[in-house]
């Protein structure tokens, strides 16, 4: 299968759904990243640019398709949903992961809200969080308690981000770990992520 993560800034893919990306690239299925912006409003541009492909080779994603947008300025309109159109007819995925359409931060919500006009055709898209989303309830959990290392190391190649986080004296790597634990114990595993559907498709084997 083909997957494809869409995040507003670089780590947001890694924070809200890499264990997920991981458990699929182990299996042998692409992943692709989509990140509409380089994050130049938390750190410098280039430096985040070399972050995320680090990440990316992590996650073993197949390649990284960058959009453009200046961080903190991306719009909800036609050319954004045009724009991620591009991608999934190049990509043709089977799975999307995007930000929550719930969000503090207005690049997420605008993403999240593109994102779901431009897979109007697509069976399965499922939100992930970030430490920014707000009245996350999800319903889908994957465990990831295999790769959960892998995750904090794709997310710590975020090296400039680590400590820029919403929550005094607590690094990005802490506060994904506390949220593993948390939504594992929601999915009844010990490390999970979880998810809110939009559609998901169970598929019943013969």
């Amino acid at each position: 299968m083909n997957i494809l993560a869409l995040g507003s800034h670089p780590d947001d893919i890694e924070f809200g759904c890499a264990g997920t990306l991981l458990r699929f690239s182990q299996k042998g299925h692409a992943v692709y990243l989509m990140v509409l912006t380089y994050g130049e409003m938390g750190g410098e541009k280039e430096q985040r640019c070399q972050e995320q492909m680090v990440s990316s080779r992590i996650l073993r994603a197949q390649d990284v398709f960058w959009g453009g947008y200046a961080d903190t300025g991306i719009n909800l309109n036609n050319g954004l949903i045009t724009h991620v159109e591009r991608v999934l007819a190049r990509i043709r995925p089977d799975f999307i992961f995007v930000n929550y359409f719930e969000d503090t931060h207005q690049d997420h919500r605008y993403l999240a809200q593109a994102t779901i006009s431009a897979t109007r055709y697509i069976k399965n898209v499922l939100f992930y969080e970030v430490p920014t989303t707000q009245n996350f309830t999800p319903n889908v959990f994957v465990e990831i308690g295999d790769v959960l290392e892998q995750k904090m190391s794709s997310l710590e190649a975020h090296t400039s981000q680590v400590l820029k986080t919403n929550i005094e004296d607590m690094s990005i790597s802490e506060i994904a770990r506390s949220c593993a634990n948390f939504r594992g114990i929601q999915g009844r595993v010990k490390h999970a992520e979880g998810f809110v559907s939009l559609r998901l498709f169970v598929n019943i084997p013969h």
